[in-house]
């Protein structure tokens, strides 16, 4: 073999040994990743050692920018907290829709604010109507004792031994009294509660619709405060005023729950599961709406039984819910 020969073999041999290590070099920098250990230090591998997995790392490509993101590995009570921040999202998005399906409903109900005044005088004319055959009921029954009362005084008089179904006709007939006046406040409460209601839709029509044409009664902001406190929402203005509100969700909780809070992070207030029927378990949590805007979201629970579920239905945790928002921008005022 010539010189020359021999030159260009070599020079081949190493031109194809130069292409492979730069080909070997480049694939390793395909699989460079980057992470911070528990001390601060920076560290740069092409591999991960198990434990350091649980780190936040970023995969760098060969020119050294970042192709992907692995977020820091949760432990278990992180990931329950970010469960529950999940599930509570879901509640006010839950609360959300159905709000937007009752004003498809009443907006399809009612063509205009005389419909809805002129539905509302029927309705309380109608629950008038039944509050006054449980008073005539209640009335019947009082007669009706004071009759019995007054046989059995007659009998006591003239030495004879009243009868014992008559003392129980007498018993009867008071637990009818109770039962009547039970009712009597019920028709009171559900027409106090119903008009209520109807307020409240009437002002959410208005805001809906916009007819209210006098700015200074501000009906759409209002409408929308009122959804607020419906739904147990407080939206915070500034970052610095959420960091307030934050502080006096606390106070919030101990003060309206009758569970003590068992979770305080600095996005989840949770007080631990009810125990009892009467016991309240509130939970407040930090969420961003669609335009990264900070709000904080009150959830209330009570426990499964019959009685809990009643409990959660009850005007005492709707007046917790519409307290929150005032509750927190007075606090934040201070």
């Amino acid at each position: 073999m010539s010189v020359m020969q021999t030159r260009t073999f070599s020079t081949s041999i190493f031109l194809v040994l130069f292409l492979f290590l730069c080909a070997n070099q480049a694939v390793q920098a395909k699989k460079m990743y980057r992470w911070v250990n528990e001390q601060g230090e920076t560290i740069f591998s092409d591999q991960v050692p198990p434990e350091h997995s649980q780190y936040r790392r970023e995969s760098l490509n060969e020119k050294g920018r970042v192709i992907e993101v692995t977020e820091e590995e949760k432990t278990k009570e992180q990931q329950a907290i970010a469960n529950r921040l999940n599930a509570l999202k879901k509640a006010q998005e839950k609360i959300i829709a159905q709000q937007a399906a009752n004003d498809k409903v009443l907006l399809s109900t009612f063509r205009n604010l005389k419909d809805m005044e002129a539905s509302l005088y029927a309705t309380m004319q109608s629950l008038d109507a039944q509050r006054n055959v449980a008073q005539s009921n209640l009335k019947r029954v009082e007669n009706q004792l004071e009759a019995q009362q007054k046989k059995a005084a007659e009998l006591e008089r003239n030495g004879k031994t009243v009868p014992q179904a008559l003392l129980d006709e007498i018993k009867q007939t008071e637990a009818q009294i109770q039962v009547a006046y039970a009712e009597i406040n019920k028709q009171i409460e559900k027409k106090n509660r119903t008009k209520a209601e109807f307020e409240a839709n009437i002002e959410r029509f208005k805001f809906l619709t916009q007819e209210n044409t006098d700015p200074s009664k501000a009906v759409d902001k209002s409408a929308q405060t009122n959804i607020n406190d419906k739904i147990g929402l407080y939206i915070c203005e500034t970052d610095m005023l959420c960091a307030k509100a934050w502080a006096s969700a606390h106070d919030f909780v101990k003060a309206n729950a009758t569970t003590p809070i068992d979770t305080d992070t600095d996005k989840l207030i949770m007080g631990r599961a009810p125990a009892t029927d009467d016991d309240l378990a509130l939970s407040i949590s930090k969420l961003e709406d669609e335009n990264k805007k900070q709000q904080l979201f009150l959830d209330i629970h009570c426990r499964e039984s019959s009685l809990g579920i009643e409990l959660c239905a009850s005007q005492k945790v709707r007046d917790i819910r519409s307290a929150f928002r005032p509750f927190i921008e007075s606090a934040v005022a201070k």
